[in-house]
């Protein structure tokens, strides 16, 4: 079964089988054979909010590859298809800030209690173009070597200020609607 990692700050891999990125609003599709993943919901973690800030330090903190994410877009007609937005066409890495736990729970019934590696993506308000499609949130985004560093090493509230929207005019729709684009997944 194939493997996607989350990096954590010391460079050690958490990998997540592929279900398991399913479960945590990772698609299935990698993009090559990096392993990147397509994002089709991001879960809400608010740094301000009590219960995620037993998280934020360094030993929890982690990068979340990507190359496109969606939001659905609500329809007049009362259907919700999903809305692709990338840094740009070729939709090049970029990355989600988030955070990561083992976590010890029963999830299935079936499968009894378990241990897993979890994880949630920060979110801010939308920029302008998200916010066209999703008035709620989007993701935080990192788009460079600096800004990654910074979220993995720095002081919490040094770090927490990269919890903010890309600049208006970052982000570009590259798709609307379902998956169209050949992707599929790398062992």
């Amino acid at each position: 079964m194939p493997y996607r990692p989350i990096h954590k700050h010391s460079g050690v891999v958490v990998a997540c089988s592929r279900t398991a990125w399913r479960r945590r609003g990772i698609a299935r599709d990698a993009r090559s054979s990096l392993g990147l993943a397509r994002a089709r919901r991001h879960q809400c973690c608010s740094g301000a909010s009590p219960h995620w800030r037993r998280w934020l330090g360094i030993e929890n903190r982690c990068v979340v590859p990507f190359t496109s994410f969606s939001e659905n877009e609500a329809l007049p007609d009362g259907s919700k298809p999903p809305v692709w937005f990338a840094t740009g066409e070729t939709r090049p890495l970029a990355f989600f800030a988030g955070i990561w736990t083992r976590w010890t729970s029963v999830r299935k019934v079936k499968e009894g209690e378990t241990t897993n590696d979890i994880f949630a993506f920060l979110t801010t308000e939308p920029n302008i173009e998200v916010g066209a499609i999703h008035a709620k949130a989007m993701p935080a985004v990192l788009t460079t070597r600096e800004e990654i560093d910074l979220w993995k090493m720095a002081p919490t509230l040094e770090a927490l200020k990269l919890q903010r929207p890309l600049a208006d005019g970052a982000l570009m729709i590259v798709g609307r609607g379902e998956k169209k684009d050949g992707g599929g997944l790398v062992a």
